[in-house]
Order: C-alpha cells, then structure tokens, then sequence
C-alpha cells in the first residue's frame, strides 16, 4: 500500500522545526460565557467531539522503508491514523487567569510532540467567570491556515457553513506516469525547472537588499510573547473608499505605520528603514491529491516603514501588491515556498536546519492573512467572540503578524520572541492608533 507521503512543503515545515524553534500555527479564540462552569464543559465537548475527526487522530511518521513501486518515498513522513490516539492526550483545561495573552504567549513555546497527532487545545477559563479561551495549535506540516481552520471548526457547535464542508478528494494518482503522457511530463519538468531557477534568482536578489531594523531580528530563545488588536472593519473600509486599493492593502498598510511608531517609540528609529515582508499567498484549490497539504507561494514586498506620510505608505503597497499580482504567485522571492517541490526528501531532511537559518537573509517580518467565516461560531452554546490566529515565528525573526476578519472586525495576532520583543503592548497599541492616523489623513 502506498503511504500517503507528505507534500514537499509539509516536509519542509517537519523538518525545519527544532526544539526552540517551533512551527506550529495557533489561534486564540474567545468565548463569552454563559456560566463559569462554561470553560470545563468546553474542554470536555472539545476532547469527545475530536474522536469524530479523521483529520484530528493523524499522526505524522519517517518513511525509512525503500519501496521499489515508491523509491522517491525513501527518507519522507507520511500521515497515517494514530492507532492509539486519545483526545484527552490533546485537550487540556487550564486554572483560570486574567490574562489569556500572557498564557497564550507560554503554550506557543512548547514544540507539540512528535510521536501522535500534532495538534492540541488549550482550554482557558476567564477569572471573571464570563467569558473563557481556547488556544488551538497545529503544526503546519499538518495544516495550513484554512486547513486548520476547517479542522478547529469541525469541533465546534454544528452549524451550517457551506464554505467549510468537506469536498471529496480526488484519487491518490501513481507515482509511476502513464507512457502516454510523456512528452506533457517532459515540457512541465523543463518549465518547473525554468521557474524554479527564476524563483532562485529573485531569492538571491532579495537577499543582497538588505535595509531591516535589528528590533526585527534575534537570536532564536525560545521564549513567545502574544497579543491581540481588534478594529472595527467599516474604519478600514472608510480607508479604502477614500484611497482605493483592497481591504488588504490597507491593513497591510495599517502594519508598516505600526511599526514605524514602534520603532520610534522604543528608541530604534524608523529613518530609512524598508523591512520585507513575506505575504503568503494560498494556492489551495478544492479538488487536490492532497487536500490536507500546505499549498502556499507568496509575495515578497518592501514595508514602507521609513515614509512620514500615512497615505503615502498606503499607496506604496497598494502599488507592490498590484505589481505582485500581476506577476502571480508563481514568480519571484516570494514564490520561494515552490521551491520545496523541487527538493527530493533527503534534501528536506539533511536542509531542513539550513534553510530554517535562510529565512531570515529572504525576508524580516510574515504578516499573513487567515480566512474565516462570517457566520458565528459557538462552543457548549457560548459565541465566539474574538479570534487571535498566530503565525510561526521564522528563525531569526522577533516578530510575526497574522491577521482575520470575523464578523465586522478585524483581528491581528500577533507573536514575538519574548526576549527580544518585551514590549510587544506598544505595538499593540501602535496598530490600533495606525488606523485612526489613516482615517484623519484621508479627511485632511
């Protein structure tokens, strides 16, 4: 039987991580609480729903085996169904706190184990007894942003979400190819070849460039540190009527005046400071071999930290994300992630360390978009109320964005190294002040 081999980028996400280094994607979501009790049937309702979930009792495993009908299978992971699996081994209730940051920040430390499913649920009561949290946490070689999504809510209350529904996969196609389709599978390989090599050379230029702020570079410690920034989305949308653009151009904009604040503030400067940020681009299409992979690109784009001027920073990423688009996802250092399609799986796992290290020499900071539905969600009966996603925090990098819109607002998480980022608040408080100086400067 032929395993179900993890996609080269999944096998890239397996093998880069280390102990300090984690890479597992999070969210932290917020329930109001109908009683204090609440948080406890939660976690109960969380770990008895899980059994029910295939995608939930998957665990990943090395394939050391050689198989003749599979060579290219030798020195891969595969998912298979943890014989032993235990939701309670993955659902955990935590004693109450006021604080559901400062706790969240110390669960994103921990690497999730490697032997069984790689994914767990941190149940937080409130200490005010009306309202409670949950933390997910989901490798990425197990789930990409949607993918988790779709996972986290297949353990809340049951509610119609077409968005969300299953779709069958196609089936698993041979690694041998038809004869027939040789001359096809020919001109691809030579037009893989021709884009990886020009994805190769884009990351090369990329990395020649090099103006950053040190506040976003540090020694990997381990240590994690989170927060969460709500703003109203008809604000953003004031923004982008009076400007133009997309919704994502402004809150892309939204970040880079954030961190211009923020390194002011803290003593830094931002005078001539052009960070690059990673934005990752989903290439997940409904019908795959491998639905559960990572199927990603993304654009590589300067964040016009430097620029006095709000509306000047707004159009200087609305005019890179339109030259980004325009070029597509399958160009350009951003595009680095398709470069894991052309890595047999010993490359994955003698580089794995390597190009974690080469991370942070392509770009400074990720600030990622996560979708969600717009309809509510409810856990035991109690809303959701508010939604963090967290993103991996890349080697060398203290600071990572992710951002959501859910029911009117807009949700930034974000993630720091805790020792190189102890005032991670007053970019918190940056990100909301960005939105107000936007608003004022359309207005003037």
């Amino acid at each position: 039987m032929t395993p179900d081999l993890l996609a080269p980028l999944d096998l890239a996400f397996w093998n880069i991580e280390s102990a300090e280094h984690p890479i597992h994607l999070g969210a932290l979501g917020v329930f109001a609480a109908h009683s204090p009790t609440a948080g406890a049937h939660a976690a109960d309702l969380l770990a008895a729903r899980a059994a029910a979930v295939p995608g939930l009792r998957m665990r990943i495993r090395d394939v050391w085996q050689w198989q003749p009908r599979a060579p290219l299978a030798f020195g891969s992971a595969a998912r298979e169904p943890a014989p032993d699996f235990e939701p309670l081994d993955h659902v955990r209730l935590h004693a109450p706190t006021a604080d559901f940051h400062a706790v969240a920040g110390r669960l994103m430390e921990r690497p999730l184990e490697r032997g069984r499913p790689p994914w767990e649920a941190h149940v937080l009561p409130g200490e005010d007894g009306v309202s409670f949290a949950v933390l997910f946490k989901f490798h990425h070689a197990l789930a990409d942003g949607l993918r988790a999504l779709m996972l986290a809510a297949a353990i809340m209350d049951p509610v119609d979400m077409p968005e969300l529904r299953r779709r069958p996969a196609e089936p698993p196609r041979g690694l041998l190819p038809d004869v027939r389709k040789l001359p096809g599978l020919v001109r691809g390989t030579l037009s893989d070849m021709g884009r990886a090599l020009d994805i190769g050379a884009s990351v090369a230029r990329a990395t020649l460039d090099v103006r950053s702020s040190p506040a976003l570079t540090s020694q990997p410690t381990g240590t994690r540190r989170t927060a969460g920034v709500v703003l109203d989305l008809d604000d953003v949308h004031r923004v982008r009527k009076s400007v133009g653009g997309t919704v994502n151009d402004v809150l892309i904009a939204v970040v880079a005046g954030a961190l211009r604040t923020w390194l002011d503030e803290r003593g830094d400067g931002s005078a001539g400071v052009t960070p690059r940020a990673l934005i990752p681009v989903s290439k997940r299409r409904p019908r795959t071999a491998h639905p559960q992979g990572n199927r990603l690109s993304g654009y590589l784009m300067p964040l016009p930290v430097g620029d006095p001027d709000p509306l000047g920073r707004l159009r200087t990423v609305r005019t890179a994300m339109d030259r980004n688009k325009d070029a597509g996802p399958n160009r350009g250092a951003g595009a680095v992630a398709l470069l894991a399609d052309h890595v047999p799986p010993l490359g994955h796992r003698l580089g794995g360390p390597v190009v974690g290290q080469a991370a942070r020499l392509l770009f400074d900071i990720l600030v990622t978009s996560v979708p969600l539905p717009s309809l509510g969600l409810k856990l035991g009966g109690c809303p959701l109320a508010e939604v963090y996603p967290f993103a991996p925090l890349a080697r060398g990098q203290a600071l990572a964005v992710a951002v959501s819109t859910y029911r009117g607002r807009v949700h930034y998480g974000l993630v720091a190294d805790a020792e190189a980022v102890p005032d991670l608040d007053l970019l918190a408080r940056a990100l909301s002040e960005e939105v107000e100086t936007l608003i004022a400067a359309c207005g003037s």
